[in-house]
């Protein structure tokens, strides 16, 4: 079971730090409600929102293992598309970058990278110093899904830019999305809430592997 005490403790100190709700939000796999609650304390005259923390350590600290998980998303997206219906393989930062790196590796296509906006009113950017996606046919990667708002905005600012996505995949799932923007929606693993609370018990749980 999740401590939600530590929880509060660090997203204050990220709070602290200068990061804003968005990017505490990426940084700790949490919805924005979630990190909300916990920067007003976690009051327990609240119903804390329904969520999951994911956690990537055990797999992220070896690039091994990044490259491993890549290659089944590998065979997800082989399941869904040609490769020729494929230009480009974009990764959103910071968690989807090494993901996407390896499956534009096994691909052989090109990579893009991309950065979300912190704050709704702002557009997220790509870095100039990868692909570009005008008139491409993109996949997006990412870790986690919770709002869909990152992934939307992912596929608008594609658009914008005169690209097309084909295909989303992520890591895990925490909504019942099988869509974005009608763009398909893969995931490696989907967490969903049973009667508000998630499966398995209490209001956070963690998932191995996830």
């Amino acid at each position: 079971m999740i401590d939600i005490d530590n929880l509060v403790v660090k997203v204050k100190q990220l709070k602290k730090k200068g990061y804003s709700q968005k990017e505490i939000s990426s940084d700790l796999h949490l919805s924005i409600d979630t990190v909300k609650w916990l920067l007003s304390g976690a009051p327990s005259t609240e119903t804390p929102p329904s969520d999951v923390k994911i956690g990537w350590r055990s797999v992220g600290v070896f690039g091994s293992r990044i490259k491993n998980v890549a290659s089944v998303l590998v065979s997800i997206i082989q399941e869904e598309l040609q490769e020729s219906d494929i230009d480009t393989i974009m990764g959103i930062a910071i968690n989807g970058i090494p993901y996407a790196a390896f499956i534009s590796e096994i691909l052989g296509k090109e990579l893009a990278v991309y950065k979300p906006a912190t704050e709704p009113a702002k557009g997220g950017q790509f870095s100039s110093n990868f692909a570009n996606v005008n008139g491409k046919k993109v996949i997006i990667i990412d870790d986690v899904i919770s709002t869909g708002n990152t992934l939307r905005g992912a596929v608008e600012e594609v658009e914008r830019n005169g690209g097309k996505v084909v295909l989303i995949c992520v890591l895990m799932n925490k909504t019942q999305r099988n869509d974005v923007s009608e763009c398909p929606l893969r995931a490696l693993l989907r967490a969903r809430s049973i009667g508000g609370t998630i499966l398995g018990g209490g209001p956070l749980h963690s998932f191995p592997y996830a």
